[in-house]
């Protein structure tokens, strides 16, 4: 029995019995001590797991901002270079303007003068005072002409002061507007520069290891969206060929595979996400609005199962960010500050739509 008792407390059979004769027994200490530490080690890794996973949701919320903020910056430089374009043109007509009204001025200023030099008689009365019937016709023939033509310069003069004043008043308008925009351009520019900043910082604060872990983080949680929209079947109905203005959109954007993500970048080293779509189409023979938000507005937009190779999907509900369908699920686009131009699983953002840059509108 005694035998019995010693292998059922070695098999931990005898539960509180075992446990505390296993626990008292000194040639064990060390046992208990190593299950205490991976028990520790265990506990480490699921906390600093948490805290990298807490750290890259920060990361990715302060980038979110900044792409919204890039947006909201490339809307305001094109309402800028605009309204600059169209200031410019006031300009011209306000010149082209100012040197009629001089020239009729002048004209104005010529026929006073020859009046002055009549004695400053009316037409009227040296009509009536000439005592040549050939020269009464003649002279009456001059005074309805000159008539004429006074009446038409006064109009002219009239019309192209109302001119004057129209195009003097849209300029100020435009000047108004115009430094309205840069304000808003230069709060987003600033918006964006805090909010990378920041973003920066505090990956700053990670070891190298610890970035290495954020970016398989990110990939991971990527593929797990995508392989969930994989699952929901909805590449079964897409089968559509890219277009021949399509093909050479996508060749421009995957030439630029590699190249580093700068807001508000065009190209050609560089580029914001939005930018990357707008090159490559313009590529592709298609000139396309500058911001995503903007692509989603005016591009015709088609329904995700007539997706097809080359059409641009528009991603979050503010459709803030964009990348290019290659087919086969994947795209390419920018991703982000730090990251690099890339190709990606089309289902790894939230979707909100599809447009065409070559469809119909």
């Amino acid at each position: 029995m005694t035998c019995t008792a010693v292998v059922l407390c070695a098999m931990g059979l005898l539960g509180g019995t075992a446990t505390a004769a296993y626990a008292d027994d000194p040639k064990n200490q060390s046992a208990d001590a190593g299950r205490a530490t991976g028990a520790k080690k265990a506990a480490d890794t699921d906390a600093d797991a948490r805290r990298l996973d807490e750290v890259r949701k920060k990361i990715d919320a302060l980038y979110r901002k900044a792409e919204q903020a890039t947006d909201a910056y490339n809307a305001a430089k094109e309402q800028v270079d605009l309204q600059q374009k169209e200031i410019v043109k006031l300009a011209r007509s306000i010149d082209s303007t100012q040197r009629q009204l001089a020239n009729l001025k002048r004209r104005a200023g010529a026929l006073a003068s020859a009046q002055y030099r009549g004695g400053g008689m009316p037409a009227e009365a040296k009509l009536m005072l000439n005592v040549d019937p050939g020269g009464f016709l003649d002279n009456a023939t001059l005074a309805r002409k000159g008539q004429l033509a006074a009446k038409r310069m006064i109009s002219q003069l009239s019309h192209l002061e109302g001119d004057l004043e129209g195009y003097s008043d849209a300029a100020t308008d435009r000047w108004e507007k115009l430094e309205a925009n840069r304000k808003k351009k230069e709060s987003a520019q600033r918006d964006i520069k805090k909010k990378i900043d920041e973003a920066k910082e505090l990956e700053s604060r990670l070891a190298a290891k610890e970035k290495d872990r954020l970016k398989k983080l990110e990939d991971e949680l990527a593929f797990k969206q995508q392989q969930k929209w994989l699952d929901s079947g909805v590449l079964k109905d897409i089968s559509n060929k890219a277009s021949a203005l399509g093909k050479k959109a996508i060749s421009y954007a995957t030439a630029q595979i590699g190249k580093d993500y700068v807001w508000g970048a065009e190209g050609p080293d560089t580029f914001d996400c939005s930018g990357l779509t707008l090159r490559a189409w313009q590529a592709g023979g298609r000139t396309i609005p500058r911001t995503s938000q903007e692509q989603w507005r005016q591009l015709p937009h088609v329904a995700l199962k007539d997706m097809r190779p080359g059409d641009l999907i528009i991603y979050f509900s503010d459709a803030s960010h964009v990348g290019m369908y290659l087919g086969d699920g994947a795209i390419v686009h920018a991703p982000r500050p730090g990251r690099q131009v890339t190709i990606t699983g089309a289902g790894s953002m939230p979707i909100l739509g599809v447009v065409r840059p070559d469809g119909d509108g």
